[in-house]
């Protein structure tokens, strides 16, 4: 049966008005309940809709929406009649979009007239123009309305809202097999044509229910406060399918951690009782910077849980998420996954009662989950206190099917480098213990005179220092050593002399690590570039310290172009200041 059905007819039976989502609009206390009864009409309708425009089951319906109710049961319209929905991130550019739309070869696209962000107005109906004038398998435009403005409609357009009240309140779920579509979601890798990994009905929303259920402790009639956007894999399974498969109440976070300022985070957990918090290591390090006292300021007694979520979270960032966010009373999850995984895949919850989470460290392989590491050689790396390649031993419910259209990548990208394992491309320590520590991605290795070393290791030993709330390393050719590490830092306002921090900052490497791992080049910077998602972009980093941003590739998924210009005119001071101590 559809994935619509398990995420909205069964609570509907049972509690139809049991609260589904929580839209926490962009401008503070203005947040929408929407019950589960609500939202699948609203499904419904949609669905409805869809099929009147020519939409069947197998067909590709791209989602170009920033978080919101709309936006979910577009989703579930989509699964609810066999239509394969893929979001694409509300931020990216038309040309992103327009390469997703072909790749996918959709028959329509969904979208608002406009979006709101941090108090800005966001141009979705222009983009989506922009792009579906390359988009030849396009046929409609479905445009709901997020704000009162009115935009030019075209040929291709439909106003969605009006179209949907024409609509019965009532669409037999179409009946789906356990590895149907149910929806494709793109990668944004740096180089080559964007992957659409193909995620399937049964064992996708198995995966997402029992994870979320599970590492975050959820229980019946809690707020469960995921606040990644839908357009990225965490949305789709901790914002939409897991919580709604479970019967939860999901928030859905359509603003910024600092807008209207650094509590908007707190102030909302305080106003709608959130019980679990997962969120990204960047705007937690973000919030760090600003202080204690925009978390001091709100009531957060109804939090029990706290995630990570999106790439290692340093020692710092994870000791005050605990201490002074979660009162050092919250369980914290630090969670390891990807988007080709579904759902989470190790992470310190579920585990005995009482059991020890380490800072910084995801710890524990979820059920049917098989961690391996692999030495250079491909052979499997045994015991204890090791590190190598992650590769995943066996198959799970969650995982990916294919890439769209080209299954030979798939397996080139994921089955080739270590065969009969899954390749993550991440790196791994496994303790003494036998708990596992994400090291980075393996293209974020260095080899300094024949040491490997991972980039987040050097970052987290510079992190820990209370003047630094942000690193990033990048490795760069060395003529003598094959490579040297070069850190950019962001210190904190207070931070004080500027070269006794940086002092600091070798020696705190050279203590933690080893004097080899200490970065030739330390470059102080106002912020790191991220994507929207709100990852830090190294390979624009690495551009810059050796082209001289030249070529920068694609940077549609940058937050703030600026921020390369500024970083560049840093650079260049910092190599003149170098030219003339020689």
């Amino acid at each position: 049966m559809a994935a619509s059905v398990n995420c909205l007819d069964q609570h509907v039976r049972k509690a139809p008005e049991s609260v589904a989502l929580i839209w926490e609009r962009d401008e503070p206390g203005t947040e929408v309940k929407i019950t589960y009864r609500e939202l699948l009409e609203t499904t419904c309708r949609l669905a409805n809709t869809l099929k009147r425009y020519g939409v069947q089951r197998g067909d590709r319906v791209a989602i170009y929406m920033p978080v919101s109710p709309v936006a979910v049961a577009a989703m579930l319209a989509c699964a609810r009649i066999g239509a394969v929905h893929t979001v694409v991130f509300a931020g990216f550019s038309a040309e992103s979009l327009a390469r997703r739309i072909n790749d996918a070869r959709c028959k329509v696209v969904i979208t608002f007239n406009q979006g709101l962000r941090g108090g800005r107005v966001v141009e979705l109906k222009k983009i989506v123009d922009e792009a579906v004038k390359n988009c030849p398998t396009v046929q409609h435009v479905l445009v709901a309305h997020r704000t009162e403005n009115k935009v030019p409609m075209g040929e291709l357009d439909v106003p969605l809202e009006q179209e949907m009240a024409q609509e019965a309140p009532v669409c037999i779920p179409e009946s789906m097999g356990s590895e149907d579509m149910l929806f494709m979601l793109y990668t944004s890798g740096s180089t080559g044509t964007p992957k659409g990994l193909v995620h399937t009905q049964a064992g996708y929303l198995l995966y997402a229910a029992l994870t979320h259920k599970l590492v975050f402790d959820y229980q019946p009639g809690d707020v469960f406060g995921c606040v990644a956007d839908i357009g990225w894999i965490t949305g789709h399974s901790y914002v939409v399918y897991g919580p709604l498969c479970n019967g939860a109440t999901s928030v859905l976070f359509e603003s910024t951690p600092v807008y209207p300022n650094a509590g908007r985070y707190w102030e909302t957990v305080q106003r709608l009782r959130v019980n679990q918090f997962y969120g990204a290591p960047t705007a937690i390090r973000l919030l760090l910077k600003l202080g204690d006292v925009w978390v001091k300021k709100y009531d957060r007694s109804s939090l029990r849980t706290l995630g990570s979520v999106g790439e290692p979270i340093n020692n710092e960032a994870w000791e005050w998420l605990h201490k002074v966010v979660g009162d050092g009373r919250c369980t914290l999850v630090d969670t390891w996954w990807q988007t080709e995984t579904g759902g989470i895949c190790i992470a310190p919850r579920p585990s005995e009662e009482g059991a020890e989470i380490l800072p910084g460290m995801a710890m524990r392989p979820f059920f049917g989950i098989l961690p391996t590491l692999m030495d250079e050689k491909g052979n499997v790396v045994e015991g204890d206190d090791v590190s190598g390649a992650l590769c995943i031993a066996q198959a799970w419910p969650g995982m990916a099917r294919t890439i769209y259209g080209d299954h030979q990548r798939f397996v080139d990208s994921y089955f080739r480098a270590y065969p009969g394992y899954y390749f993550t491309g991440d790196g791994a320590h496994r303790t003494q213990d036998g708990y596992y520590q994400i090291t980075g991605r393996m293209d974020d290795v260095i080899n300094i005179s024949g040491h490997r070393l991972g980039t987040a290791e050097i970052e987290d030993a510079m992190a820990d220092h209370p003047a630094v709330p942000e690193t990033a390393v990048i490795g760069y050719p060395h003529d003598i050593k094959g490579e040297a590490a070069f850190a950019f830092i962001v210190l904190k306002d207070e931070a004080g002399d500027v070269d006794v921090v940086v002092n600091e900052l070798k020696s705190a490497v050279a203590t933690k690590i080893a004097k080899y791992a200490v970065p030739d080049q330390i470059l102080v910077v106002k912020r790191l570039p991220k994507t929207r998602s709100g990852k830090v972009m190294r390979r624009l980093l690495r551009k810059i310290i050796t082209s001289g941003a030249q070529d920068l590739g694609d940077t549609t998924t940058l937050e703030d172009p600026s921020v390369i210009q500024e970083i560049l005119s840093a650079f260049h001071m910092h190599k003149e200041r170098r030219a003339a101590t020689k």
